[in-house]
């Protein structure tokens, strides 16, 4: 089992396989935190197999895993407005079209790069706020989404021609050149080593800075603690469209460069009144 891990971190056992998809592959380069993830689950499968009565003890117990780096780099405000006149320089250029639109809807979404890139129209429920995936890391997945993302779909359908939100040059597939128009875009900026994990960990982030719950944030994000995944559900929880709603406003509003005076809101007093004493009015105004 040592051997394996040290195989595993020296990157003994990078691979590039094939997938089913266009012009699809997938990396495989080994590292510490492969080596752990890997480690872990084989573990879980000798535990099983001691279960099962077919071995008498788990060899994976015991062995130290590697430490590595955690992702926690999140995007300052500052850089948001960076990316922002990023994405507007390269949408001159035709090429980078897709690309841009793709990034930004991972900024205001907080979806995976995959979700995204993937996405169709069989998806997408403007009605009622949420992207529905059909496939995610977590199965099912239903996704609120906020009124700019939601805007910007509403732009798109009325063009579409195919399944695909971001359709590629092929019969009806998916937009296959993200990865080069990505390294093309950020290599030698100065957000060069940013990631579209990043861009998911910074809409995390912004939501945590505006004062949402943990539950909320990882419902917004199809987190397995917090996911929406009954295909019977048709109506959301209010407050998961607010916060969508709050968090994908927010972002959008440094990708155009605005500047905040404040990075936290939760459980600011005259924040709350205001939306208590709008929300009375709207509703006497209606009653």
């Amino acid at each position: 089992m040592v051997k394996i891990m040290r195989d595993i971190m020296a990157g003994r056992s990078r691979i590039i396989v094939k997938t089913k998809k266009l012009r699809g592959k997938s990396i495989v380069r080994g590292g510490p935190g492969t080596a752990t993830r890997t480690l872990g689950l084989i573990g879980g499968i000798l535990s099983y197999a001691i279960d099962l009565g077919i071995i008498e003890h788990n060899p994976a117990h015991g062995i130290k895993k590697p430490k590595y780096k955690v992702r926690e780099r999140r995007l300052t405000e500052a850089e948001y407005g960076i990316l922002g006149n990023m994405l507007r320089d390269a949408q001159a250029q035709e090429k980078f079209c897709p690309t841009t639109d793709i990034i930004r809807q991972i900024a205001l979404t907080g979806c995976r790069r995959g979700e995204i890139i993937n996405l169709k129209w069989s998806d997408v429920d403007l009605d009622g706020s949420c992207l529905r995936l059909s496939e995610s890391k977590e199965g099912r997945s239903i996704r609120p989404i906020g009124l700019p993302v939601v805007e910007f779909l509403e732009t798109q359908r009325n063009t579409a021609t195919g399944s695909y939100v971001f359709p590629g040059y092929g019969d009806d597939t998916a937009f296959g050149g993200f990865p080069n128009h990505w390294n093309a875009l950020f290599s030698g900026s100065p957000l060069e080593g940013v990631t579209a994990h990043v861009l998911r960990h910074s809409f995390a982030s912004i939501g945590n800075d505006l004062g949402f719950t943990e539950i909320t944030i990882a419902a917004l994000l199809g987190h397995a603690k917090g996911s929406i995944t009954s295909r019977y559900i048709h109506v959301l929880d209010a407050t998961l469209v607010t916060a969508a709603d709050m968090i994908a406003g927010y972002v959008s509003a440094l990708l155009n460069g605005t500047n905040f005076q404040r990075g936290s809101f939760a459980l600011d007093r005259t924040a709350r009144k205001s939306a208590m004493s709008e929300f009375i009015a709207e509703r006497a105004a209606g009653s």
